[in-house]
């Protein structure tokens, strides 16, 4: 029988390794700016094309190659970074593994130009499929161009499970932000389809914050800067009112690597306990700079996951840090020991303490009192106590006259009056026996007419009677409902109509939620938001539904990114889903507010006209219904 193990050839073991390296465009950008990086680029152009499906290109002024090492890099783990294995523990650089370049190669059409500064002329190479289609000297700047055209071209299923051009911009983006980050002093640019995102000069590291995260956090951020003997942590923290309600703004960076750590940002959030809602997360871009024996970095081949040799201790550090920061400026809470100017002037500051003074304080009742053990929360009767009567708060008067305490055993039995009683009474008294009207859906007919007495408990249900005991509605799950099923009418048959602004509002984005809100464009246009762009990363707001109070445009469209953020990991939703459920949730009354009897009236009629008014579209009930054989069960009748 002939043998049936053999060697892949390199084309196939090259796709195969793709496949973990390369997952999308954003993983060859993330691996080409990265190699500019450790080429010694000062700067670094990106230039990408339908979202880096049809170009992906990486210009950089780096030191570039040799015409023997423009061919070598294309080789499987060929690497100019490490040369024995004792360099794996003392690794600076971004890239070292060597497979970046063949994974990329096999799977697009790859073209390559580099020059170094001593050579008179630079190298050009084709490749396609691991296979090199051309190689000839070139006139070229100093420095690498490397384009990647027709991704996944050979793999079809690959390239079909690639997500809208949207989508994919927007995670480039996120890896260009995060590499451009890491290195303030070198200039980045990002280009998309001939119009330029990003245009970032060299620079301080808080510069290079505000460049990329937006310029209303120029005021808004905190320093983190600490040095020990261990580690050295610095970066920024942004103060607790800009904490999200998604995680987009968070990054940790080891020896200038971005990482993903729910360990760390643990440490982070337990530094911002109780100075944030739990359901909020805090901005924060922070740099630790250690021994790299002392962590493992070749752990994914993304190099995004890593391991320390002492985790607990990088926590501890990190957690420090970051309150001790918060501290320093003044952001956590403090109490205030300076002594008002004021009591300067008193007198019994200014003027001496004489013995005969002295000797008054001293015989006091008051001083006795403290300095006899066990006494000093004892206060001597007088006749001027204005507490000598106090146990009249306590007994109150029958109706005969006599008094009657209202402790102990001879507590007479009061009969409680609720606040539903007290309700009636205030509609005329004696007995209400609200008239029934007949509903058209089967939820609705529960509930009594219009002239139902409803409160709010908490201001945030809704106690509605019923003819069979009553319900506990949850006012703000119950207006998500209404809201929801609003929007989904809105989106496939006739849209909201817009109030248009008298003062259109100017938004300003940064460039991957200007990706994301042109996307959403068209949806919210179906809603009731006439929204335009204006510019680079900039939007002109020019209606919105007539829910929206003016002054709020801004506020209502920015939450409304972070809430449709929440969903962007969750396959089973389609883009209007989530965009209908994020409005929903956000224009929905919160917890907390207080209703007018006619806006509960109106709300749970709206409710119970609903095709399914007993669930949120996530699954949330409504309110629950208390049914009057239930309730006497409880009081065991």
């Amino acid at each position: 029988m002939a043998d049936i193990i053999h060697l892949l050839p390199d084309n196939i073991a090259n796709q195969i390794a793709a496949g973990e390296v390369i997952q999308r465009p954003a993983s060859a950008v993330k691996e080409l700016l990265e190699n500019a990086v450790d080429a010694g680029a000062t700067e670094v152009k990106l230039i990408i094309q339908d979202a880096g499906k049809q170009l992906l290109q990486v210009i950089d002024n780096g030191k570039g190659m040799s015409e023997t090492d423009a061919r070598m890099a294309f080789e499987r783990h060929a690497t100019s970074k490490i040369r024995n294995i004792d360099d794996l523990f003392q690794i600076r650089t971004m890239g070292f593994r060597g497979e970046a370049l063949a994974s990329i190669a096999a799977v697009a059409q790859v073209e390559l130009k580099t020059k170094r500064a001593e050579d008179e002329t630079g190298t050009y190479i084709e490749i396609e499929n691991s296979v090199v289609k051309l190689q000839e000297p070139v006139a070229a700047a100093n420095g690498t161009s490397i384009a990647m055209k027709n991704l996944f071209f050979n793999v079809p299923a690959r390239r079909n499970f690639l997500k809208s051009n949207a989508a994919e911009t927007r995670h480039i983006i996120d890896e260009f932000m995060r590499v451009a980050l890491s290195f303030p002093n070198i200039f980045f640019s990002l280009t998309n389809n001939g119009t330029q995102v990003y245009h970032l000069e060299k620079g301080s590291l808080k510069q290079r914050i505000v460049q990329v995260l937006g310029q209303h956090y120029n005021a808004r951020l905190v320093t983190v800067q600490e040095k020990t003997d261990y580690l050295n942590i610095y970066g920024f923290v942004g103060k607790p009112d800009t904490a999200k309600k998604t995680r987009g703004d968070q990054y940790f960076f080891v020896n200038n690597r971005f990482i993903r750590s729910a360990y760390l940002n643990h440490a982070v959030m337990s530094a911002f306990k109780e100075m944030i809602p739990t359901d909020s997360f805090p901005l924060y871009a922070l740099f630790i700079d250690l021994d790299p024996a002392q962590v493992d970095i070749n752990v994914h081949p993304t190099k995004q996951e890593i391991k320390f040799e002492d985790e607990k201790i990088v926590y501890a550090f990190v957690q420090a840090a970051v309150k001790h920061a918060l501290a320093q400026f003044s952001i956590t809470p403090t109490l205030e020991f300076d002594l008002d100017p004021t009591i300067q002037s008193l007198d019994a500051l200014n003027k001496p303490f004489t013995e005969d003074q002295q000797q008054a304080a001293r015989s006091s009742d008051l001083a006795k009192n403290f300095s006899q053990r066990g006494q000093a929360h004892f206060i001597n009767p007088t006749d001027k106590a204005e507490l000598k009567n106090w146990k009249d708060f306590f007994e109150k008067n029958d109706e005969s006259g006599n008094r009657q305490s209202a402790t102990g055993n001879e507590q007479k039995e009061e009969k409680f009056e609720s606040l539903l009683d007290k309700l009636k009474k205030q509609e005329g008294g004696g007995d209400y026996v609200p008239p029934v009207q007949q509903y058209t859906t089967p939820f609705a007919k529960q509930l009594v007419d219009d002239n139902a007495l409803l409160f709010q408990l908490h201001s945030s249900y809704i106690v509605a009677p019923t003819a069979r005991g009553f319900m506990l509605i949850h006012q703000q799950l119950a207006h998500e409902r209404v809201l929801y099923e609003r929007f989904a009418a809105a989106t496939v048959g006739k849209s909201i109509p817009a109030q248009r602004s008298l003062f259109p509002v100017t938004l300003q984005l940064s460039a991957s939620d200007a990706v994301l809100l042109m996307e959403l464009a068209g949806d919210l246009n179906q809603l009731g938001y006439l929204i335009e762009p204006f510019g680079a990363n900039a939007f002109v707001i020019q209606g919105t539904p007539a829910d929206v109070s003016a002054g709020n445009e801004k506020l209502a469209i920015e939450n409304l990114l972070e809430q449709y953020k929440h969903f962007s990991s969750d396959l089973k939703f389609s883009r209007r889903e989530k965009l209908i459920r994020s409005l929903a949730w956000q224009q929905a009354i919160k917890p907390g507010t207080s209703l007018s009897l006619d806006e509960m009236r109106g709300l749970t009629t709206d409710l119970f006209k609903c095709a399914q008014p007993n669930v949120t579209a996530s699954g949330n009930p409504t309110y629950i219904e208390f049914k009057k054989d239930y309730l006497e069960q409880l009081f065991k009748r």
